[in-house]
């Protein structure tokens, strides 16, 4: 009896197991899977350098990949143990770990041999007291599974970018933005065939950008904004046929645009701005029929205007020319962009009047011709200035006037003087009217009197017309 007893006891408990296997998952059991020690222990000091000795994860259980993980850890399971695969550092979240004052990159970090992304955002706040330095050895310990990497906003992180970055050969995504890094590009970044962003921007980089892209063929964003990079465009930059995005605006760029540009059949937006690039504008822009916006403000590139067939740009959003030495007409071809939305072509040389074709574009929002050398009357419809508002700009063409009457003082263009005759004109036309006005009073009177005012014939009355005429006339005076 006692033997069925325990059977059955056996039984009931495999029951309940079974039970709270099914209730609880496969998730719920993978949560109770080992830390590898090594691994755990790596992380920990790992962690401590970035955020301080003070941590030291006692309050997770079993580990930060378990019941209690910690913003900004991500794990995933290899063999039966938990591996780190994501490691984020800095205020994203509000449990996320939070940076010291003395970032410290430990060698601990490269023992996480599954990490796939490492990033760090407003960590290391001032170069002068606590500045902190990426590291230039160990990242081939991390060659076969790091495919992020990212340092945003840190501006106490100073040096320069590590050329050993070019052992990575899984990276897909590298973003230094809105740091203090200098020095120059390192040419080994063109050994990162998979990278897909490359990103920058916004720190104190200084040389030529190097010609070394021809490879990254599934590059989407490039952007080197922001810094104090000079020379020419590397012609490699036609090699990245898949990217979306080119930004090189607001460096010290020189040199003439780049026939290669008609390779990027792919490109949505292409930001050159504040730059000196020259030698006008190039035919192969006409080419990059995908474009949605091209900013190349701010760079005295000059040429005629006319010189492209802006028709071919059909997905053209945003067109900003401004401050670029062009001369010309503005061309009727733009009123073709249908999706245009803002069109800049203020502090130009632009001559002629503009056409009101533009008017009929059924997106645009944002229309800007000011310091131009526009001239005649602007014959835009009032509907059309009630729409723009302050949003069309026309000031500083000293030759060009909008229609009185047309509109509301509320909606005169800014700047813009209205359309009238001189002023010595309108005397001298107030005048004539006015002797014409008493002359045929004159001639009524003389008329009535029982001469022939249409008698011109004979010496006598020919003289007395001009004698009347004269004597009127002194009388106006």
């Amino acid at each position: 009896m006692k033997r069925i007893k325990a059977i059955s006891h056996a039984i009931f408990v495999m029951f309940i197991f079974s039970l709270s296997a099914r209730s609880c998952g496969q998730e719920d059991l993978d949560i109770l899977a080992p830390m590898e020690k090594a691994e755990q222990e790596a992380l920990y000091s790992t962690i401590q350098g970035f955020v301080g000795d003070s941590w030291n994860g006692s309050d997770l259980y079993p580990d930060p990949c378990g019941w209690t993980p910690i913003q900004g850890v991500s794990c995933d399971l290899f063999d039966g143990f938990w591996y780190v695969t994501a490691l984020n550092i800095g205020p994203v979240h509000d449990n996320s770990l939070s940076c010291a004052q003395d970032l410290e990159f430990r060698q601990h970090l490269f023992e996480l041999k599954h990490l796939k992304s490492l990033s760090f955002f407003n960590c290391s706040q001032s170069q002068y007291m606590f500045p902190a330095t990426i590291p230039t050895g160990n990242w081939q310990k991390l060659a076969g599974s790091l495919e992020s990497l990212e340092f945003r906003s840190n501006p106490g992180l100073i040096g320069n970018i590590p050329s050993s970055f070019g052992v990575l050969k899984n990276l897909q995504s590298l973003v230094i933005l809105e740091n203090s890094v200098t020095g120059e590009i390192p040419s080994s970044i063109g050994n990162l065939i998979k990278l897909k962003k490359l990103v920058l921007a916004g720190n104190y980089l200084t040389g030529r950008i190097p010609d070394v892209f021809d490879g990254l063929n599934e590059l989407l964003i490039f952007d080197l904004s922001s810094n104090s990079l000079s020379g020419s465009l590397p012609l490699t930059l036609g090699s990245l046929t898949s990217a979306l995005k080119l930004d090189v605006s607001n460096n010290h760029l020189e040199g003439n645009l780049l026939n290669q540009f008609a390779n990027l059949k792919n490109l949505t937006l292409m930001d050159l701005r504040n730059n000196r690039f020259t030698g006008g504008l190039t035919l192969s822009l006409q080419e990059m029929s995908s474009l949605e916006e091209l900013v190349l403000s701010n760079n005295p590139l000059g040429g005629d205007v006319r010189f492209l067939k802006w028709e071919n740009l059909k997905n053209l959003a945003i067109l900003e020319l401004s401050n670029m030495g062009l001369t010309g007409e503005i061309p009727e071809s733009l009123s073709e962009l249908k999706r245009l939305r803002f069109l800049g072509l203020s502090d130009n040389n632009l001559t002629g009047n503009p056409s009101p074709k533009l008017e009929t574009l059924p997106c645009l929002n944002a229309l800007y011709l000011s310091g131009n050398n526009l001239t005649g009357e602007l014959s835009f419809s009032k509907d059309f200035f009630g729409k723009m508002g302050r949003r069309f700009g026309a000031w500083n063409n000293p030759n060009l006037c909008y229609q009185i009457g047309l509109m509301s003082s509320s909606h005169v263009p800014y700047g813009v003087k209205p359309c009238q005759k001189e002023v010595n004109l309108l005397e001298s036309d107030s005048k004539t009217e006015l002797i014409n006005g008493d002359m045929n009073e004159t001639f009524h009177f003389i008329a009535s009197k029982g001469f022939s005012s249409c008698a011109t014939n004979g010496f006598w009355w020919t003289f007395l017309e001009k004698i009347l005429m004269m004597g009127l006339f002194l009388s106006l005076i």
